[in-house]
């Protein structure tokens, strides 16, 4: 049910909320160029901007940016609380700003249309200025606005939570599990005589599991799925390739970091995979600070959400590794 605009009797305390977050020292200049007292903001990213800027957001369409003026259009309790959710526009910033390549200039409150339009599409609708790993693919458009919502909404929860204190375990609620296929290593480095005793183990929060041990091998084959629940605030999946020994400390072979959310995002997104004909959902980029051999693409196969990742184990002198994942949603 809508309710009156704010310029008919009593504020509601949703738009009292609303006007407090916009009293905030950071919102008081526009997320993207640094106007003073914006009188625009987009629910959907969470940010105050000025009315060139607006303009701007406007043309990205509703599917990235829904622009309401923050004192003469309705706002509903569901928009007000995602944005006090958000927190302003120096919590939104330091997500979708935190690397501005060198030599690209954030754009000043009187600054062309153009070059105010090249940043703000690189910001929001291109990713460009995320971390490399959080970066999500394009897709078919008929399901883009629901993978830019769920993504827009997982980028402030996993900020969020890495400011705050872990949720005791009686109160950690599960979202999801992940099957997870140690396919195969390769060129795995040498931890006895002429071989290793590889295996893996892979650790998510307070849970781990590991697989079999394969004797005197560097380029050995598992094939085997070990199963791990995802929590709702989660976070790196970490692997390690460990060299069994029996009469001393097992040697570290290897390890890499592995991030989820491409997966787990595109996942939810699009709901009941079975839905589906086989087809690229989304992809966790190769860059300079993950492990990744290549880009690692998340897809629908035969009605299950999967990524193939190949992976070069840092801190060793060598070897690779391939998993593939699996999303199976909690019914």
């Amino acid at each position: 049910m809508s309710r009156p605009s704010a310029g008919l009797g009593k504020p509601s305390s949703g738009r009292r909320r609303l006007k407090e977050l916009s009293l905030q020292r950071d919102n008081r200049a526009c997320a993207d160029c640094g106007a003073p007292d914006p009188k625009w903001a987009s629910a959907n990213i969470g940010v105050f901007v000025c009315l060139k800027c607006c303009s701007v957001h406007r043309s990205l369409g509703t599917r990235i940016s829904k622009v309401l003026s923050v004192s003469l259009d309705e706002w509903s309790d569901d928009q007000i609380d995602a944005m006090i959710e958000v927190g302003g526009n120096d919590s939104a910033n330091s997500i979708y700003e935190a690397f501005i390549p060198e030599g690209y200039s954030k754009p000043g409150p009187d600054s062309s249309h153009e070059d105010r339009a090249k940043f703000i599409r690189s910001k929001y609708e291109l990713q460009q200025f995320l971390k490399p790993s959080l970066r999500i693919s394009s897709i078919p458009g008929a399901k883009k606005s629901s993978l830019q919502a769920t993504f827009s909404r997982k980028l402030m929860a996993s900020f969020r939570s890495s400011s705050s204190s872990q949720k005791a375990d009686s109160l950690v609620e599960f979202i999801g599990n992940l099957k997870i296929t140690v396919v195969k290593g390769t060129n795995l480095a040498i931890r006895d005589m002429l071989s290793s005793d590889p295996y893996v183990i892979l650790t998510l929060g307070d849970q781990k599991v590991q697989t079999t041990i394969v004797k005197s091998n560097l380029n050995p084959i598992w094939n085997e799925e070990l199963l791990l629940s995802v929590p709702e605030d989660y976070g790196i999946l970490k692997l390690q390739v460990y060299d069994h020994d029996t009469f001393s400390a097992d040697d570290i072979m290897g390890e890499a970091d592995i991030d989820i959310q491409p997966l787990i995002t595109s996942a939810m997104a699009f709901g009941d995979a079975g839905m589906f004909t086989n087809m690229q959902i989304g992809k966790w980029l190769k860059s300079h600070d993950n492990a990744l051999i290549e880009d690692s693409t998340v897809n629908i196969v035969d009605g299950k959400v999967k990524q193939e990742i190949p992976l070069k184990l840092q801190n060793v002198e060598s070897g690779e590794l391939y998993l593939e994942l699996e999303w199976i949603p909690v019914d």
